[in-house]
């Protein structure tokens, strides 16, 4: 049972959640459609937001308002850290009047722009890194042309790297300009710069390279050194993307 003094009515979690008015969110409670930790929630119920699992139609709710969930663009040229010991351009600097510490979740290499997630959720961090649970990563890359027809079979088959083999999901040619060309790669691998060495590999290296997507999450039109807040229904697809 929640403290009595943390305790606060469902139906007003609910809304200060962003689900709904607290109409709607009685509503939703009346229609047996709301659990806390893992049971049928009742009109009348009383939750500690900090600590219930709440689920609406069975997606997770974040209820607790410390916790911060967040999508960047990291331009090209910013290291991935929020202290770095070198003094270069680094997450911090386009974050610094945030009022809360977040930390990234995994690395772009400073060459590499695109999107990164920011959260201090380390529970959801570890799932996202953690290569057991395959979160898919997207790329676009600019790398030296023409392509052969056979580059996206031999990427999807696997390529031997140093480090041992390693494999692409998907590969797309989006537009080919003569001396260089545009694809798309989704992998769930998470070794240090392996698109670019997987490209290397194939002779084809990459001059510029974007994270465009992380599991459920899709950079968008944020421009670059922007952030935004993650909307209820993606902090939800990512719980639902580590099994959550």
């Amino acid at each position: 049972m929640p403290q009595a003094d943390t305790a606060e009515r469902l139906q007003k979690v609910l809304a200060a959640a962003g689900v709904g008015s607290r109409r709607a969110c009685e509503d939703l409670i009346y229609r047996r459609r709301v659990t806390v930790n893992g049971k049928v929630a009742q009109l009348g119920d009383k939750v500690d937001p900090a600590t219930a699992e709440i689920r609406v139609d069975g997606q997770r709710v974040i209820t607790d308002t410390k916790l911060v969930y967040l999508a960047m663009n990291k331009p090209r040229g910013v290291v991935s850290s929020m202290d770095d010991d070198k003094g270069r351009t680094e997450l911090a600097d386009f974050l610094g009047g945030f009022e809360q510490r977040v930390f990234h979740v995994g690395r772009l290499d400073a060459d590499s722009e695109g999107l990164l997630l920011l959260t201090n959720d380390g529970a959801l961090a570890h799932k996202l890194m953690h290569p057991s649970y395959g979160i898919a990563k997207t790329y676009l890359a600019e790398v030296a042309g023409p392509l052969p027809r056979n580059v996206g079979r031999r990427l999807q088959a696997g390529v031997e790297l140093d480090d041992g083999p390693a494999r692409v999901d998907k590969f797309r040619l989006v537009d080919a300009l003569g001396k260089t060309a545009q694809v798309e790669i989704t992998l769930h691998e998470g070794r240090k710069h392996i698109v670019r060495r997987m490209m290397d590999e194939v002779g084809h290296p990459v001059s510029r390279l974007i994270r465009t997507a992380v599991g459920p999450i899709r950079l968008g039109d944020m421009r670059p050194g922007g952030f935004r807040r993650l909307s209820n229904a993606e902090i939800a697809a990512l719980f639902k993307a580590v099994g959550d």
